[in-house]
């Protein structure tokens, strides 16, 4: 494929990411004990693998990419999304000899690992000038914001993610700075009916 110089740098970067993902999801798979929290890597470990060929293909073939990358929905497990399901948050200390990671040091570099990758495609996603290398770009920004969503999921279940509710004094005084702006005023509706932008689909399809 023929790519602009700061979509080939780019492209080796994300690709050189992957290496890393898949790796050290390689370990995981082989070292997790928690049936749950390999079920997960298991479920998500093909679309990496997936997600590092189609890049591989960007950079090899003259065609680009000969698969796509699906647009995963995201589910939501948590009975509550304000509190933590856990009464006290386990403590943890980094440990500075590591023989073997335990369950909860991987669970924590994989979310870590999503969050960057995801920075990184979101980033690409507004950079790159082909359209195919961008869409691509945008459904691995998706990717990664569903599976950081499962792995911070089961982290918030397990203690290991703090979650707690906003202040309601606080949210309260924040939200009423801000006031909602009329949709159906004249010239609003006079650019919607000019200027009407393509829907490839709703953000209520991207969750269940």
């Amino acid at each position: 494929m023929k790519l602009a110089a700061h979509e080939l740098h780019a492209l080796n970067e994300l690709t050189m990411s992957c290496v890393n993902s898949i790796t050290n999801m390689g370990y995981m798979l082989q070292h997790v004990m928690d049936p749950e929290f390999k079920a997960i890597l298991e479920r998500h470990f093909p679309l990496h693998v997936r997600d590092y060929n189609m890049k591989v293909e960007f950079l090899t073939q003259a065609q680009g990419a000969t698969k796509e990358l699906p647009l995963l929905k995201e589910e939501a497990k948590l009975n509550d999304f304000t509190a933590s399901p856990v009464a006290t948050y386990p403590p943890i200390q980094p440990r500075t000899m590591v023989d073997n990671m335990n369950d909860r040091e991987m669970a924590t570099a994989y979310l870590l690992t999503l969050k960057r990758a995801g920075r990184e495609y979101a980033w690409q996603a507004m950079e790159m000038a082909n359209p195919e290398v961008r869409s691509f770009c945008q459904t691995a920004f998706m990717m990664s914001c569903s599976h950081a969503y499962d792995i911070w999921q089961y982290m918030v279940q397990k203690g290991y993610y703090p979650l707690e509710a906003a202040d309601p004094t606080m949210t309260t005084k924040i939200a009423a700075i801000y006031q909602v702006v009329p949709e159906n005023q004249p010239h609003i509706q006079q650019y919607i009916a000019e200027h009407q932008n393509p829907i490839a689909g709703q953000s209520n399809q991207l969750y269940q």
